[in-house]
């Protein structure tokens, strides 16, 4: 059995508080991105939504592995089901 020394247990207490404070911080700034934002979402985070992204020709891992199996020496015929 495990006895918690007072000094021991005020600083648990301590650090539990204060990471429930920085959570809750965290959580009040997303909710105010979301109630400030025109259409109340976040803005998509896939490669393919980027303008920037295709400027540079960069797209999506998925695509790039798409174009490279239906093209070249090595391409195999899919199926559309």
């Amino acid at each position: 059995m495990i006895i918690f020394a007072p000094a021991k247990l005020v600083k648990m207490v301590e650090i539990i508080v204060i990471t429930a404070l920085i959570i809750a911080i965290g959580m009040a700034f997303l909710l105010i991105k979301v109630l400030f934002r025109s259409n109340g979402s976040f803005s998509s985070q896939h490669i393919h939504d980027s303008k920037a992204m295709r400027e540079q020709g960069i797209h999506c891992v998925m695509d790039q592995d798409r174009e490279l199996r239906t093209t070249g020496r090595l391409a195999v015929k899919e199926r559309n089901n």
